[in-house]
């Protein structure tokens, strides 16, 4: 029975996401002649439809990605790949708890390796041929192998504590579990500014005198306590601009993207940052660390339920090990096909996100100028290529952001609004 649910919702998974991008390219081509009128004195039509073709080339290459993983996840569990891997350490490793971190551990190189041709293909192909990647192949193979050997180190002790609570206290564990989980999420972020991020990138102290003047009057008068102004060397990687809040407590920084500063005017760089400032003014980053924790409890408690279910194994196509624990193959088992069991919950959080979207808009609006944002907001969008025409339920499904028309219809009421009053 649970087989034939499981099959049912990677089904429809497939179905609907495929739809949806199909929907994406179909309306996004259809668009690609004729700028927005809302942009069309500022982006000109070369531009969108650039970002026309760039959106379609990537559409076409997710579709290509999730196919490819929907195989990948049937080889794995109804034909028998995680029996094999499990048999195999099974039969090699005496240690269970060994046996169980190689077990994960050889599952997540396998995707890896699986998701490998996609990344080099989006990067090295795709962002190529518009003119935004700037990796080297030897810049990528060394953060591929620092991310990797990151993922050893901080991850294998998490993942070995895990096992083992589940091993030794069965009624238990998830919640003990779900306390090591919040600590090391509040341990990597507090590390991940001066210790995980230099590791890849360069970070210098802005130096633009009458800038840093402007953001630290912003960032007072929002009541947010920095850490330093720092620029990061983005340009090394890609021709794509951003910025950032990171680490937590005493620990925050605000960090620009090379990229960024060259682009936009002081102005605009104040109001993209006076929209940052909204989320922290609004407790965002808070009420969605709050509901990712009670998530992941309820995650732990179901999988403490699932672990102790003989169906949840053999009707997925492994049968666990006897005389010896299956916490290992429990774990992996239950992250491999729990987001085939709650794709649904992707619009949701999609919702939240637009509306914080929003409200953050509204606040940088009040804190800086409207005007500034739209022109910030105008030029990003060029330079990254976003498409300014989505399809409406591809946007609604996927997208963190509002719609570029919508979004920018929204400023200019604020700016209205700023100017009647």
């Amino acid at each position: 029975m649970f087989t034939l649910l499981f099959v049912a919702f990677l089904v429809a998974d497939n179905l609907i996401k495929l739809i949806l991008a199909m929907r994406q390219i179909r309306h996004v081509a259809q668009h690609r002649n004729q700028v927005p009128a809302e942009f069309d004195h500022h982006i000109s039509l070369k531009s969108h439809q650039r970002a026309a073709d760039y959106t379609i080339r990537r559409t076409k290459t997710a579709i290509a990605e999730r196919l490819v993983d929907s195989v990948f996840l049937l080889a794995l569990t109804l034909l028998g790949g995680l029996q094999a891997l499990d048999l195999f350490f099974g039969r090699h490793i005496e240690g269970d708890l060994l046996r169980q971190l190689l077990l994960v551990g050889s599952v997540f190189l396998l995707s890896s390796l699986v998701q490998l041709p996609f990344s080099l293909w989006r990067i090295f192909k795709i962002d190529e041929d518009f003119g935004f990647n700037r990796m080297t192949p030897g810049l990528f193979i060394s953060d591929t192998l620092k991310a990797t050997l990151l993922a050893v180190v901080l991850g294998a002790p998490l993942l070995a504590a895990v096992i083992w609570l589940m091993d030794s206290a069965p009624g238990y564990w998830p919640l003990w579990a779900w306390v090591i989980w919040v600590l090391f999420s509040f341990l990597i972020m507090w590390l991940f500014p001066q210790v995980i991020a230099p590791l890849f990138n360069r970070f210098e102290p802005l130096e633009q005198e009458p800038l840093k003047s402007r953001i630290e009057a912003l960032a007072q008068r929002c009541q947010f306590a920095l850490n330093g102004l720092f620029v990061m060397d983005g340009s090394k990687r890609s021709a794509h601009g951003n910025a950032y809040f990171t680490g937590i407590g005493k620990n925050k920084r605000i960090v620009f993207f090379d990229t960024l500063l060259n682009r936009l005017n002081e102005d605009e760089i104040e109001a993209v940052l006076a929209h940052e400032l909204g989320h922290f003014k609004h407790r965002h980053i808070t009420k969605r660390l709050i509901l990712n924790m009670f998530l992941a409890l309820v995650f732990l408690l179901l999988l403490g339920w699932l672990s102790q279910q003989v169906w949840f194994y053999t009707d997925l196509g492994v049968i666990p090990q006897l005389g010896r624990p299956n916490s290992g193959l429990a774990l992996i088992l239950f992250f491999l096909v729990i987001p085939v069991f709650s794709f649904w919950l992707g619009p949701l959080f999609s919702v939240l996100s637009r509306k914080d979207e929003y409200q953050a808009d509204q606040f940088a609006a009040e804190q800086s100028s409207a005007t500034a944002l739209i022109s910030a907001l105008v030029k990003l969008y060029d330079d990254n290529a976003a498409t300014l025409t989505p399809d409406p339920a591809h946007s609604a499904f996927y997208d963190s952001h509002p719609p570029a028309p919508l979004r920018i219809q929204q400023l200019k009421q604020y700016a209205n609004r700023t100017k009647a009053a």
